[in-house]
């Protein structure tokens, strides 16, 4: 089931974070750095505060009132030109739930509610993400930079319409 986020997901929301996020960006394991942006990050007071915003929207997707996949939309964020629309701020799906196509539904639910231009990054060595992406139609459309423990990162941002 697909459905908006709520207050009560928070503290879920901010465990399947950590855990993703450390999949995705901690491969060659955890040091000071990551274990601090992870625990300042990933809390659920961070989920509460976003799902407060208006102008940010949160979906999850639950089996048996397990949490198995987020997205999370911030409709104020550009890149380069409102032409590219809305960030996708966030696309988790579990670890072992990977690979059943999870993340494509709940793109398919965001293209039904909301005008399908969006964009979102992702780490430029995060290649399974990149080819997930560019299998459903995103095109690199630039590339941004995640600063951590002074350090810069690069991002892919993949954009996508289908207009």
């Amino acid at each position: 089931m697909i459905r908006k986020a709520q207050a009560k997901d928070c503290l879920n929301l901010a465990a399947l974070s950590i855990q993703v996020w450390l999949n995705a960006y901690a491969r060659e394991g955890i040091n000071v750095a990551v274990s601090n942006y992870v625990m300042r990050t990933f809390s659920e007071a961070h989920f509460q505060r976003l799902l407060a915003r208006a102008d940010y929207q949160m979906y999850v997707l639950t089996e048996q009132n397990n949490l198995l996949g987020l997205i999370a939309l911030d409709f104020k964020a550009q890149f380069k030109s409102p032409d590219n629309g809305f960030e996708i701020t966030t696309l988790y799906i579990q670890d072992r739930q990977q690979g059943k196509g999870l993340g494509s539904q709940l793109l398919q639910h965001v293209n039904g509610l909301y005008k399908p231009v969006y964009w979102l990054t992702t780490w430029s060595q995060n290649i399974e993400a990149i080819g997930f992406y560019q299998h459903l139609g995103f095109n690199d459309i630039g590339v941004s930079y995640f600063e951590l423990d002074g350090e810069q990162h690069e991002n892919r941002v993949l954009g996508y319409s289908e207009l």
